[in-house]
């Protein structure tokens, strides 16, 4: 993957005056990463503009993610003094969650108690796209409410859910920054699907995505698709090795990479090829 990349669409500049706007309403924030790539997945702009609200930090999918990983991130993010647990929306317990939203609203429950007052607790959920903020309101309200997809943008407008009777949370679309000077971590958005796979070339970036994995996990990936020992571990020699491992073959034995490209991309995304983390958390000193 040699082109840069960059995804900003318009209805994002839109959504950063919405949230700005909102900001105002809500008593604390919940913001979403992707606990495959918990630092890539974080959009700095989002912590700038929500900063002074109490803030809780969800790694989510992460039952896709290496749960080695994800510990030792979670220590990480917990030493600067972050509120950070795991979740998986798709079917993880919302008891520890709402537990941590309980605790971030006593400050303002205490607040409007003092006047004499009981008021709604309301909690803004941000993050970058495809995240998984929809899928993870539709798991604390206990239904399919908020418009979810494995998508990004398909969230293109605030939406506010009552959670119970005295809370509300705003699923907001996703944000990513306007530019993407970490081109890295950039490359870790795509793999992820946080930007659209129409506006990079597909090859590339499943090649790009099995040499990583190549890296991190090889036996994973040759169990996944077959792959020989001794196989190059140049991008593209992967993917045509994953053709002939899995039989993706045009007329005349030659290989089907595009066909390759994205399944490769979607069984990464959905933890086909293993519980694997593609950002490694960073060591704490003295290890």
């Amino acid at each position: 993957m040699n082109d840069r990349i960059n995804w900003y669409p318009g209805h994002m500049a839109k959504t950063r005056r919405l949230l700005q706007e909102q900001l105002r309403a809500v008593d604390a924030v919940i913001e979403l990463c992707d606990a495959r790539a918990p630092l890539a997945t974080r959009n700095p702009d989002l912590e700038k503009l929500t900063r002074g609200k109490a803030r809780i930090l969800v790694l989510n999918k992460a039952d896709l993610a290496d749960d080695n990983q994800t510990a030792r991130w979670l220590m990480h993010f917990r030493r600067q003094g972050l509120t950070a647990l795991r979740f998986n929306s798709s079917g993880g317990k919302v008891k520890d969650i709402l537990a941590r939203i309980e605790e971030a609203s006593k400050p303002a429950l205490e607040r409007y108690a003092a006047r004499g007052v009981r008021k709604t607790i309301r909690f803004m959920v941000i993050g970058i796209p495809n995240v998984g903020k929809s899928t993870f309101i539709n798991r604390l309200h206990g239904s399919a409410i908020a418009k979810a997809s494995d998508r990004p943008g398909v969230t293109r407008a605030n939406q506010w859910v009552k959670i119970g009777p005295f809370l509300e949370i705003l699923d907001t679309p996703g944000m990513l920054p306007p530019r993407m000077d970490d081109q890295n971590g950039a490359r870790l958005l795509a793999y992820l699907g946080s930007i659209r796979d129409e506006i990079m070339d597909t090859e590339d970036l499943a090649g790009g995505l099995m040499a990583l994995l190549n890296a991190q996990n090889p036996a994973a990936l040759a169990a996944r698709y077959k792959l020989p020992e001794g196989c190059p571990d140049a991008p593209h020699a992967l993917l045509e090795a994953a053709c002939k491992g899995r039989g993706w073959l045009l007329s005349g034995g030659r290989f089907d990479t595009a066909r390759a490209a994205a399944l490769v991309l979607d069984e990464f995304r959905a933890g086909k090829i293993g519980k694997l983390t593609i950002e490694p958390a960073p060591e704490a000193k003295g290890e």
